[in-house]
């Protein structure tokens, strides 16, 4: 393929219900930042294993182009309106798709709209344009008119449609017609994708990027430790929850991360992941930083209750939100690693080590203490000065509790017995706090907030 041939990109997109899906709800004016949404079109390539190699554990594959095909997708592009306030990174999102429709986090995050980057979130495969099953709601079922025209025949071309997306918005970038950054200098591109997103990072991170050198740091979060399959034909993939008997992504454990890249890799998991993650578990390197915290979930009751009102613009009501899942927010400890990252990539000042969660026993299980919260790993004040057990133990069956855990309240007495009073308790829990700032896992800004929190919601008289 023609590497001198851009996609074409076209926009900013109106029209249909008025407003693009899957977008936070957010005073992103109020910030400085703009919200876009723009087509992209062109041909894309698949690939395959290349002849007398395969997809081993060592991550270090081999793919070659096997075939063509015509795409047209979108993406959204939250960027700050003033050049001098942009930081000179672009956040290359790959959506998740794992709930049959287009879906991507962090557009509103402290550290986005704080730390001055532009955000891109790309509409790479097939379910989150054209949906799955006999009710789909991927972009060109819920608005036709806006969304009729886009078209992904595979999620075999996943990949290059996502390398030509890094390309349409990098530095190298034409400028002639539609430019989807408006004329900010771009330095570098970061990509990232959480979960089933993971996993095809996963792969482009071991086939796809020595291959085109598009992206030059990557974000890997709630990773389970395997890649997605760089050919799947007409089948829609998305990624099980644990214990699926679905056998088309590629089974955990399968690989790891390649080595030899130039580019930084960072993998933030929490408790959830950890088991699955244990046997592709690899050395922190110059090129290479693994987090994984303690007492934390793949979803958690925070994140849960605050996309209620995006949820109620694209789809007309609130999901109900239940106590019982974890409730330990990750938000921060992403936040950190996204910061740390963006220095590891700007200046090569590489992220702190971090200690990872202890195992035991054959086959080897998370060592837990005598509340049944996981030893070692990142500690957040909430696990290191606990009020509750929290952790990514399901307390219910469904696939809710298997990906949000639980969360046991300590009964009163036992608060008593561990703090004495509650001014003691605030005391350990604000000392907890600033350690794990002091060790890089939460910023500064979001001390007072994580401290605000525990005040009022101490269960000790």
């Amino acid at each position: 393929m023609d590497r001198t041939i851009e996609a074409r990109v076209t926009g900013p997109v109106s029209g249909g219900r008025g407003w693009a899906f899957g977008t936070p709800v957010a005073d992103f004016a109020g910030h400085g930042y703009r919200e876009d949404e723009f087509f992209f079109e062109g041909v894309a390539e698949r690939y395959l294993s290349a002849p007398g190699t395969e997809f081993g554990f060592d991550g270090l594959w081999q793919a070659e182009p096997a075939g063509t095909a015509r795409y047209k997708t979108r993406m959204v592009v939250l960027r700050p309106e003033d050049p001098d306030a942009f930081n000179g990174t672009v956040l290359l999102t790959w959506n998740n798709v794992t709930a049959g429709y287009d879906n991507f986090g962090g557009g509103d995050s402290p550290e986005l709209l704080e730390g001055g980057y532009a955000l891109v979130a790309v509409s790479a495969q097939r379910a989150g344009v054209h949906g799955v099953g006999d009710h789909p709601i991927g972009l060109t079922s819920w608005d036709p008119d806006r969304y009729g025209a886009l078209s992904i025949p595979s999620d075999d071309y996943s990949y290059d449609v996502f390398t030509q997306a890094a390309r349409a918005v990098g530095r190298g970038r034409s400028r002639h017609d539609v430019d989807p950054l408006g004329g900010l200098e771009v330095r570098r591109v970061i990509a990232q994708g959480a979960s089933q997103s993971a996993a095809r990072l996963s792969t482009y991170v071991n086939a796809i990027q020595p291959r085109e050198h598009a992206i030059d740091g990557f974000s890997l979060t709630l990773y389970f430790g395997s890649g997605s399959p760089i050919e799947v034909g007409d089948a829609v993939v998305t990624l099980p929850p644990p214990g699926s008997e679905d056998s088309r992504p590629l089974p955990v454990g399968s690989h790891r991360l390649r080595t030899d890249l130039d580019v930084p890799v960072m993998v933030v998991n929490t408790e959830c992941e950890a088991s699955s993650h244990y046997e592709v578990r690899q050395p922190d390197t110059d090129r290479y930083r693994y987090w994984e915290s303690a007492g934390t979930s793949h979803i958690y009751f925070q994140a849960m209750a605050s996309v209620g009102p995006r949820y109620q613009r694209d789809f007309g009501f609130v999901p109900p939100t239940e106590r019982g899942i974890n409730e330990v927010p990750m938000a921060p400890v992403v936040d950190a690693a996204l910061h740390h990252l963006q220095a590891w990539v700007e200046h090569g000042t590489p992220p702190p080590v971090q200690p990872r969660i202890e195992f035991e026993g054959d086959p080897p299980q998370i060592s837990r203490d005598a509340d049944g919260i996981a030893r070692g790993g990142i500690r957040l004040p909430q696990v290191e000065v606990p009020i509750a057990h929290n952790s990514a133990i399901a307390g219910s069956p469904g696939v809710l509790s298997r990906l949000g855990g639980s969360c046991v309240p300590f009964p009163p007495e036992q608060g008593r017995d561990l703090y004495g009073t509650k001014e003691e308790y605030l005391r350990r829990f604000e000392e907890a706090t600033r350690a794990a700032e002091k060790a890089g896992v939460i910023l500064p800004r979001d001390v007072d907030g994580i401290l605000a929190e525990a005040a009022e919601e101490v269960p000790i008289d």
